[in-house]
């Protein structure tokens, strides 16, 4: 960054940061979600990760928590909560023990069919912008990971 750039980032708004702008409306997706997970009484956490177990069931901690960009530390118990709930099963992989599997339940399954378009929060953006925003954010994301990465 040159010097005038510097300085232009330190006379920017809070309303001009990029990363004001992902976090509240990451604030504000939350507060979009919360009549479904209310419902369905998950965190929007447990929620995610039962999406990553709709997607591919039967997965180790450690590729789950790849997915959602989580810690194990910090994914075990979200898990634990999920299988208190009926949702899914912690079990040792008989080939490593090393390792936890997570597995959907009937009930784990089941509670995918329970959701419908109307719980979902609208963007306002149509199709194309939807697309297009999505993948600009995954770029970001990607971008900071290895923006870290060269750091540490």
């Amino acid at each position: 960054m040159k010097t005038t750039d510097k300085t232009a980032a330190l006379d920017l708004k809070l309303s001009e940061f990029l990363c004001f702008a992902v976090y509240s409306s990451n604030l504000a997706f939350g507060k979009a979600y919360k009549p479904m997970l209310e419902r369905l009484g998950l965190t929007y956490t447990q929620y995610i990760t039962l999406v990553a177990l709709w997607e591919e069931d039967n997965q180790t901690v450690g590729s789950l928590g790849e997915k959602l960009f989580l810690e194990s530390n910090t994914l075990t118990p979200i898990l634990k909560k999920l299988e208190a709930m009926g949702y899914v099963l912690r079990q040792r992989d008989p080939e490593d023990e090393r390792q936890v599997r997570i597995s959907l339940t009937k009930e784990g399954r089941k509670l995918r069919e329970g959701l419908s378009e109307e719980g979902f929060p609208q963007t306002g953006l149509d199709p194309d912008d939807f697309v297009q925003m999505q993948k600009a954010i995954v770029k970001l994301r990607g971008n900071l990971i290895r923006s870290t990465k060269d750091r540490g």
